[in-house]
């Protein structure tokens, strides 16, 4: 079984086609996952593009596919419920609502709103979590809440902290386009939105760390 961990997309609807039919050329009909990081959305040109394209992936094969909640995807609620608008439209949130043709929140299309509302903010197998922002060093991965888990940077980038399982994550982008790849955590938000790579690691049942990465420009 092959794991595909896929970072930060931000309405590079593009480049997620361009990763996806990647990832089935490298699992050469091999069983796989993919889990989507978090930040599907928003900066970039086609939020709504990327979202129906996970929506879909999921919808058919429920078992293999799990799509977690960022930070963006979070202030999208927000915004939706009727707070923190301008912050969202500053973090770019204009480009998704642009993306799906709407003036503002309150036109986005509801069942768009349910499903972000409805993503996990963690996830795990034997020998990872995976999860968007970081975890709290001073806690179990499960025990970290909701806030830490969309939005942690430090003390989490910098704390080498082992949480008995690899811990895949985003929200981070690397300065130079390549994913870190450190004993404890792997960072695969290399930047997409910003003329950098969209990017998956390939995990497998055997290490927790990556066996290969793939990456589209």
């Amino acid at each position: 079984m092959l794991t595909y961990a896929i970072g930060d997309v931000h309405g590079r609807a593009d480049l997620l086609a361009r990763l996806l039919a990647r990832i089935e050329e490298h699992r050469a009909g091999r069983p796989r996952r993919l889990v989507f990081l978090g930040d599907a959305i928003d900066r970039g040109p086609d939020s709504a593009g990327a979202v129906a394209t996970l929506r879909d992936l999921q919808a058919r094969e429920p078992d293999a596919v799990t799509c977690l909640m960022g930070n963006h995807e979070a202030m999208l609620l927000d915004a939706a419920a009727g707070t923190n608008r301008d912050l969202w439209r500053i973090n770019g949130g204009g480009a998704a609502l642009a993306s799906y043709g709407a003036a503002h929140p309150g036109e986005l299309p509801a069942e768009v709103v349910a499903w972000i509302a409805a993503l996990p903010t963690l996830h795990g197998d034997s020998l990872r979590w995976y999860v968007h922002g970081g975890l709290d060093p001073a806690r179990d991965a499960e025990a970290s809440d909701r806030e830490t888990r969309l939005w942690m940077r430090e003390p989490f980038l910098s704390a080498g902290h082992d949480f008995g399982r690899h811990v895949v994550h985003g929200h981070t982008p690397t300065r130079d386009g390549r994913p870190e790849l450190l004993p404890h955590r792997t960072n695969l938000d290399t930047g997409a939105v910003f003329g950098g790579p969209l990017t998956a690691g390939v995990f497998t049942d055997e290490q927790g760390p990556p066996v290969a990465v793939l990456a589209v420009r």
